[in-house]
């Protein structure tokens, strides 16, 4: 296959972004922080058997009596509430990745993702430079597979969580529960490499990543 030098080193700065994908990934990007917000209030601040003292503290100290079940049903209160609004984003963000499907499935052939992938794989470096660009720019699509991959088992098992109580998903809750907290991390890692990874590069040799996610490239 023929390609200019332009193709070989340019797979990122030229890439063009669309308007429905751009809006997906501004609006996903906001879910998980506003998840991960909701995660960590949760396990810290709003944890229940850190507040139960508080609970029995505050009491006591109005002139009042309250047992440990009583003060331990007050925190869980509060507690309750920071989980079901990370069930209400977590609906959310699983509308997010069944738009992302769809999104893939209607965009024009040259914006697929597989096709992209597919496009790259078929370009024949010259150069140690005009390689590393084409395998980090494979690399980087493939990074994203990995990302939805996460995103779905993580959509799948809190969807079987949060709706536990329908006599098929019941068994499958704890199962649900443990994978949904274990694939966490992995989105953690994913977030933490793809910021760290975008903001390397724009400063670097591939300017205009960010704001091709912005405005749409060229």
């Amino acid at each position: 296959m023929n390609q200019t030098k332009e193709e070989l080193t340019g797979l990122f700065r030229n890439q063009r972004n669309s308007l429905a994908i751009r809006v997906w990934h501004w609006l996903t990007a906001l879910g998980f922080m506003a998840s991960i917000s909701t995660v960590i209030l949760g396990s810290t601040l709003f944890k229940v058997k850190e507040n139960i003292p508080v609970v029995v503290e505050s009491v006591v100290q109005k002139g009042g009596q309250i047992t440990h079940d009583q003060a331990r049903n007050v925190a869980h209160v509060y507690s309750d509430k920071i989980w079901d609004t990370h069930k209400i984003i977590g609906f959310v963000l699983c509308f997010l990745m069944l738009s992302r499907i769809i999104i893939e499935v209607t965009q024009t052939k040259n914006e697929k993702m597989s096709t992209r992938i597919r496009t790259s794989l078929l370009l024949y470096p010259k150069t140690e430079n005009e390689k590393a660009e084409r395998d980090t720019y494979v690399l980087v699509k493939r990074g994203y597979l990995v990302f939805y991959f996460l995103f779905i088992l993580m959509g799948l098992t809190g969807l079987i969580m949060a709706f536990d109580e329908l006599p098929i998903l019941k068994p499958f809750k704890k199962t649900a529960n443990s994978f949904h907290v274990f694939l966490q991390y992995g989105i953690y890692l994913y977030i933490t490499l793809h910021i760290c990874g975008v903001v390397y590069a724009d400063l670097h040799k591939n300017k205009g990543i960010v704001s091709g996610m912005i405005n749409g490239g060229n």
